[in-house]
């Protein structure tokens, strides 16, 4: 089983997202924060987020690059708990029990995502507002012979 930590090349996403997804953090897409976004909302760090960031399941902050890596079955039970309560902290679910089929939807797309593709393989996200809805693009960045531990930035970045 696949899934997508979050990866930093630089310091840049603290700088253009309102929150930063912390290193090596589990991902997903998170479109649906956008699913009722008109035009209008697409100004500043704002847009940046929903043009092209992932989803940080614990610190709910974007990035612009994921890189796929292995995850346990545990480990998916643990993120689709915290994201089921993020329905509930932060969009009016009424409580986890409720909103965990919807997270354990979100956390499923994106397994699938990243099923096909090699550890450190890297995926970018891209978004538009269409008329019916926001659209999602996804761009795959095979691994280089080079570890991206030679050019990641781990540790803390806050």
């Amino acid at each position: 089983m696949k899934l997508a930590r979050a990866i930093h090349f630089d310091e840049s996403d603290t700088r253009v997202f309102p929150v930063s997804a912390r290193t090596g953090e589990w991902c997903i897409s998170g479109g649906f924060e956008f699913s009722n976004w008109t035009e209008e909302d697409l100004t500043g760090k704002a847009r940046q987020s929903f043009s092209n960031g992932w989803l940080g399941i614990e610190t709910a902050g974007r990035v612009t690059f994921v890189a796929v890596t292995q995850i346990e079955p545990e480990e998916v039970d643990t993120i689709t708990d915290a994201l089921a309560q993020h329905f509930v902290t932060h969009y009016g679910a009424p409580d986890i029990y409720a909103a965990r089929p919807v997270a354990s939807e979100e956390i499923q797309h994106m397994l699938d995502l990243c099923d096909d593709h090699d550890a450190n393989t890297l995926l970018t996200v891209s978004r538009e507002l269409s008329a019916s809805g926001v659209l999602e693009s996804f761009r795959v960045i095979e691994p280089q012979a080079a570890g991206l531990d030679q050019f990641a930035i781990h540790g803390d970045m806050s």
